[in-house]
């Protein structure tokens, strides 16, 4: 790894993915899965480390980053075996042990054809603090990224107290900051919360935020959310207009963000930034060329894949991708394709980390003239350029 890129941390939800081999199935819906009394041969069930300290951490590992990983286990079997996982990539001195825990793990279901189901149980995660970060070991470090707090108990109640801490405290060490997030059971503690207090909490602290297109909604906008839902027919996606995600990033930034990108899966990453002298402030690492970064709004496709494994990670390795664009000094242009085709690479495998594949190779496919996903965005304002890069009402470029 070259010592002139910066070197990030990754903390957050760590847990153990169990995936069973789903992909021989033939379904028509999610009917023909969920069959009580029918046994079903699969294939090879994959045992991973999951959750974004291990998805967005080791990708970052792989994609040539110096990265330090920051979660907590139980001292149980899982426990164990997530630490032995992680001990095979070097990177397991910030993930600590707590007596009398049991460690996280997910189920992960990805049959063919059918959106992704999880059967999650959220283990050490809910009990994450402010005071489980280690900061002298972020003081190192350029970057901090942290993952998933609403599935993190302690990080949305009391409207993310300890979240807010966590960042306060993180850029106070001059550190440049990264947030992603994940879906909330609507139906839970954390679908309950105040996601739009804790956002206005903790946005002022947060350099780059990260969330997909349907966490963003619904956690500002919880009757859209609702409605694009019952009329998504299973594709939310799908209904997602340029005129949304302007709305949304501009409460974002409004907020006191500084660089929002918004995962829209197969129809890419749609990003928006604020202004030159607010991305000046943003710690030990910022935008190599603040010109170019600066008052933008782009919607990059995604990638075209021949074989599509499974989504496990999708998000957390476009994560990676954008981040590593970032570190390296890139365009906000580069940055953002090189996030949506570390996602493409991603779901060639059916585990989070398998299919992506080392950064010099990521740049050559991308620069072989990688052949991406047709992109219609709606909205006022929106136009497409001849590299098919859509380019917002709020983009000075």
């Amino acid at each position: 790894m070259s010592n002139d890129i910066p070197k990030a941390v990754v903390a957050g939800h760590l847990c153990l993915d169990i995936i069973p081999g789903l992909s021989g199935l033939a379904l028509e819906s999610g009917a023909d899965f969920f069959v009580p009394g029918k046994v079903r041969l699969i294939g090879p069930a994959t045992l991973s480390t999951g959750g974004p300290v291990s998805n967005t951490g080791l990708a970052l590992v792989r994609l040539g980053i110096d990265t330090a990983l920051m979660g907590k286990v139980g001292d149980d079997p899982l426990g164990s075996l997530i630490r032995l996982l992680l001990a095979q990539w070097g990177v397991s001195e910030g993930v600590i042990t707590v007596e009398g825990e049991t460690s996280s793990y997910t189920i992960v279901l990805d049959p063919p054809g059918l959106d992704r189901m999880f059967l999650h149980r959220p283990g050490t995660n809910d009990t994450f603090s402010a005071e489980d970060v280690q900061y002298d070991l972020v003081a190192e470090r350029e970057l901090f990224h942290f993952g998933y707090p609403p599935i993190m108990r302690l990080m949305y109640i009391e409207r993310g107290r300890q979240l807010v801490e966590i960042f306060r405290r993180v850029k106070a060490l001059g550190v440049t900051t990264s947030l992603d997030m994940a879906m909330p059971d609507p139906n839970s503690e954390a679908g309950r919360a105040d996601w739009e207090a804790i956002l206005q909490g903790v946005m002022p602290t947060v350099d780059i935020f990260l969330p997909s297109a349907e966490e963003l909604l619904y956690m500002l906008e919880r009757e859209r959310f609702d409605d694009y839902q019952a009329h998504g027919n299973e594709d939310m996606l799908a209904l997602f207009t340029g005129d949304d995600l302007s709305r949304l990033s501009g409460r974002l930034l409004a907020m006191g963000g500084k660089v929002v990108g918004i995962k829209c899966g197969y129809r890419g990453v749609y990003v928006r930034t604020a202004g030159e002298e607010r991305l000046a402030e943003m710690g030990k690492v910022m935008p190599a060329d603040l010109a170019n970064w600066a008052d933008r709004e782009l919607w990059e496709p995604s990638f075209h894949v021949e074989h599509y494994a499974g989504g496990t990670g999708s998000g957390d390795s476009c994560i990676a991708g954008f981040l590593s664009g970032f570190l390296r000094g890139h365009s906000l242009e580069e940055t953002v394709r090189y996030g949506c085709a570390a996602g493409g690479f991603n779901v060639t495998a059916p585990d989070a980390l398998t299919g992506l594949r080392p950064w010099p190779e990521i740049v050559a496919k991308v620069r072989s003239g990688w052949k991406r996903n047709p992109l219609q965005v709606e909205g006022d304002g929106w136009i497409c350029d001849r590299d098919g890069l859509w380019h917002g009402p709020h983009d000075c470029c």
